[in-house]
């Protein structure tokens, strides 16, 4: 009986092996391997790793790789012709639609620009299927590219740019409802003489031509301010000094019309 329950109790007390240690195989050491096995063996898994680099933004939309490329800087460039074929490009695109649609209507212009782009892509379509027939080539669609490139806006860039024109709406409505309710008498006043001035504009010019006017200034302006800057801003300068004595003297003369210290 003592020796019985002497082994009960070396068998109670003895690390009992579950069926998951029993059927695991064991693991060799690591400081069996030699370093120069594990490195290689790493520098091979690193071989096999897919990279992305040189890719770009393949994953992006093409509209948002657009939007991202068109920074200030590059419309700087457009402006001042850094690159001339390119200004001149947009230039003369600009001024042909702005000149088309004092002719037509916009719904004119959009459907002939509409058909004219049609007419060069199915021509080309029914060239490349007719040479390719000649050929007796495997080219497939010609435009095949174009047609697989994501053109579709993301969420994100859709929430950035709705962020951006709220933000410009809200400040625009907050500097009119400043000008209309006269917080401030002297900015109310010159706001009422442009409006007045452009009274005169407006029946000299339609919006179209005062549109026009704006692209060709936006394209020749910089450039000649960049090529005579000094002798420009002294002659402002001048401009500026006699509107600010302008100014004062009303200012002067106005009751409730001086500007509060800041």
């Amino acid at each position: 009986i003592i020796k019985s329950t002497t082994e009960i109790i070396k068998y109670n007390n003895s690390p009992v092996k579950t069926e998951e240690d029993r059927f695991s195989k064991p693991k060799p050491p690591t400081a069996a391997v030699p370093p120069e096995v594990r490195s290689e063996k790493a520098h091979q898994d690193d071989m096999h790793k897919p990279t992305n680099e040189g890719k770009g933004d393949t994953g992006k939309p093409a509209v948002s790789v657009l939007l991202e490329g068109f920074n200030k800087q590059k419309a700087v460039d457009l402006l001042y012709w850094r690159n001339v074929k390119q200004s001149g490009a947009v230039f003369s695109s600009v001024l042909l639609l702005l000149f088309s649609l004092t002719q037509f209507s916009v719904v004119s212009v959009g459907a002939y620009l509409a058909l004219a782009a049609l007419s060069a892509t199915i021509s080309f379509r029914i060239y490349k299927s007719v040479l390719q027939a000649v050929q007796k080539t495997d080219e497939g669609h010609p435009f095949k590219a174009y047609l697989e490139i994501e053109i579709a806006l993301s969420q994100d860039q859709i929430s950035k740019y709705a962020d951006k024109i709220l933000l410009y709406t809200n400040t625009c409505m907050k500097e009119l409802r400043r000008l209309f309710l006269v917080q401030d008498l002297v900015d109310s006043l010159k706001f009422a003489v442009l409006m007045w001035l452009l009274t005169y504009v407006g029946a000299l010019f339609n919006g179209l031509t005062l549109l026009i006017l704006a692209v060709v200034s936006m394209f020749t302006l910089p450039v000649v301010y960049e090529k005579h800057q000094a002798q420009i801003d002294q002659y402002v300068g001048l401009i500026r000094t006699q509107v600010n004595s302008v100014v004062g003297k009303i200012q002067a003369k106005i009751p409730g019309a001086k500007r509060k210290e800041e």
